[in-house]
C-alpha cells in the first residue's frame, strides 16, 4: 500500500514568520526607493514567488506600471527589476533574522511526522543566501527540514516543479503520489500541481491570509471566520487539493490521505 513519504514543506508563512512579514516591508522599502508606491495587498499577490520575478511581476501591475512611466518617462526594463532587487535585499537582510521564528504548531506537526518516517523537504521564494539566515535562526529554535532548494540555479522558480523534483532526489523519494507540498501561497499550491503531487493550502500564518497573531486574536470571531473562509475558497479555486486551518492539523491529513490509498 502506497503511504506519504516526503512533506515539502514551504517556509515564510508556513512554517516560520507567522503572517509571512519579512518580505512585505522590504518590498515596499525597495519600491519606495525608486518612487514607487505599493499597498500591502498588492506585494502580497505574487507571494511565493523568486524575488526577482516578485519584482518583475509587481512592475507589470497596470497601477504600478503606470506609476513608473509617469515618474521616468519611459517603460521599466531588466536594469530596474536588478536595482530594485537590489534595495529589496539590502533591506531584507537588516531584519530578516527576526523573522525565523517557528509558527506555533509547526515543530510539534513535524516531529510527528518524522516518527512515521515521512522525510521533509521545503523549498522557497527566498535565495540560498536568504535562506542560510532563516535555517540557522529557525534551528536554534527546534524547526530543521532534511532538504532546502532555493530558485538559485534552477531554470524556474514557482510556480514550476523543479524545486520540490530536486527535493525528491535529495530525499530519494522516486513516487509523486507519495508527497504532499505544502504552503500559504497559491504559488506554492500552483508549484505542487505542476509537480503533480497532493497540495496542501495553510490558512493560520499565511501570507494569503496577512494578520499577525495579535491581528488574529483581536478580531471578532464572525469577521475572522469570513476572512478565513475566503482564504480557503480562494485556496481550493486555485487547485488545493486540501486546505487545513493550521499546520497543526497537517499529521491529521496525512494519516487520511495515507487512507484513502487502495489496500
Amino acid at each position: 500500500m502506497k503511504k506519504v513519504e516526503c512533506i515539502i514543506m514551504d517556509w515564510a508563512g508556513t512554517a516560520v514568520d507567522f503572517g509571512c512579514f519579512a518580505p512585505v516591508g522590504a518590498f515596499i522599502k525597495a519600491f519606495e526607493e525608486k518612487g514607487l508606491r505599493l499597498t500591502v495587498d498588492e506585494v502580497r499577490r505574487p507571494m511565493g514567488k523568486a524575488k526577482v520575478e516578485h519584482i518583475r511581476t509587481l512592475l507589470e501591475m497596470g497601477h504600478i506600471s503606470s506609476q513608473f512611466a509617469d515618474i521616468y518617462r519611459r517603460e521599466w526594463n531588466t536594469e530596474d527589476v536588478l536595482e530594485i532587487n537590489e534595495s529589496f535585499e539590502r533591506h531584507l537582510f537588516l531584519t530578516l533574522d527576526r523573522y525565523a521564528t517557528p509558527i506555533p504548531g509547526v515543530v510539534e506537526a513535524i516531529e510527528t511526522l518524522r516518527r512515521q518516517g515521512i522525510k521533509i523537504g521545503s523549498t522557497t521564494g527566498y535565495t540560498r543566501a536568504m535562506m542560510d539566515v532563516v535555517q540557522t535562526e529557525a534551528a536554534k529554535k527546534g524547526y530543521t527540514v532534511d532538504s532546502c532548494i532555493t530558485p538559485d540555479g534552477l531554470p524556474a522558480g514557482r510556480p514550476a516543479p523543479f524545486m520540490i523534483f530536486c527535493n525528491m532526489i535529495n530525499l530519494n523519494v522516486h513516487d509523486l503520489d507519495c508527497v504532499v507540498k505544502t504552503g500559504d501561497t497559491i504559488e506554492d499550491i500552483r508549484e505542487g500541481l505542476q509537480a503533480k503531487v497532493h497540495t496542501v493550502g495553510v490558512i493560520t500564518g499565511s501570507s494569503e491570509l496577512g494578520l499577525s497573531a495579535g491581528e488574529i486574536g483581536a478580531l471578532p470571531e464572525e469577521e475572522l471566520s469570513e476572512k478565513m473562509r475566503t482564504v480557503r475558497n480562494r485556496m481550493l479555486q486555485a487547485g488545493a487539493h486540501h486546505v487545513i486551518d493550521s499546520i497543526g492539523e497537517l499529521p491529521r491529513l496525512i494519516h487520511f490521505i495515507n487512507s484513502t490509498y487502495p489496500a
